[in-house]
């Protein structure tokens, strides 16, 4: 015979899963974003296929980048002795690394032949240049994205795109532009995701549900490096259209 104290502690169990479920729903109705906009096209038409894709490090400067201004990042950064100017490069190169690599492994997962490349394409071959500037790396605020979400204290991260082809024995001519987007999304806060046990009267157990669903989600999602991935993501998926637009690949593989 189940006993009261069992009893509660059933009951109490169940409304903890009811609102870590919730809380998890909350934030998948506010999953990151990312996109590409304003595609302009030249009335160029490459007349052969391009045998490489060669994708560059797109240019960024170390004081274009917004470092969270948040108290736990200032004390972190008081704590490992570096600077916000060491923050700042270190930041902006791995979103040059991030962004690039990201863009080769998707093309090189639909089977094209897409390398890194800095160095200018080689001569004789044929090739599409992937080439871009970041306009925006901004690390958003932790803890406002945290305790308040919906958008407040977002990370972003935006850039203008080029597409250019080089013909074998050719000069680079430009084919298309663009601008891409990511951002860490509107995710609801713990705040948010409180309310919903609150309303029952049961905030405490809802806030730590709410907690850690929000610690895992922060720690995969809303972060300047997960911006850069799905900024790499959109921009290998226009590199694809574009390709499929020149029939150089099947309309399927940009879908």
């Amino acid at each position: 015979m189940q006993t009261s104290f069992q009893f509660l502690l059933k009951k109490n169990a169940t409304r903890l899963t009811i609102a870590a479920v919730a809380a998890g729903s909350l934030l998948m109705t506010g999953c990151a974003s990312a996109g590409v906009t304003g595609v302009s096209q030249t009335l160029v038409q490459p007349q052969a296929r391009a045998d490489v894709i060669y994708v560059q490090a797109f240019d960024a400067s170390p004081d274009q980048v917004k470092l969270d201004s948040g108290i736990a990042q200032k004390l972190k950064t008081m704590v490992s002795g570096s600077s916000s100017a060491n923050e700042q490069m270190q930041a902006a190169q791995a979103a040059r690394e991030e962004v690039s690599d990201e863009i080769v492994r998707q093309l090189q997962a639909k089977g094209l032949n897409a390398v890194h490349g800095d160095a200018p394409a080689p001569a004789n071959a044929n090739a599409l240049i992937v080439a871009g500037n970041f306009q925006k790396l901004d690390e958003g605020m932790r803890r406002r994205r945290m305790l308040i979400g919906l958008g407040a204290g977002k990370s972003e991260v935006g850039a203008s795109v080029q597409l250019l082809y080089k013909p074998a024995g050719g000069t680079p001519v430009l084919l298309e532009t663009f601008t891409a987007d990511a951002n860490s999304g509107h995710i609801p806060g713990m705040a948010e995701s409180a309310g919903l046990g609150a309303a029952a009267g049961h905030i405490a157990m809802t806030a730590a549900a709410a907690a850690s669903v929000h610690g895992a989600t922060e720690v995969k999602r809303t972060t300047l490096s997960g911006d850069a991935q799905r900024l790499g993501d959109s921009i290998a998926k226009q590199v694809l259209a574009a390709n499929a637009a020149n029939g150089w690949v099947p309309a399927a593989h940009a879908e």
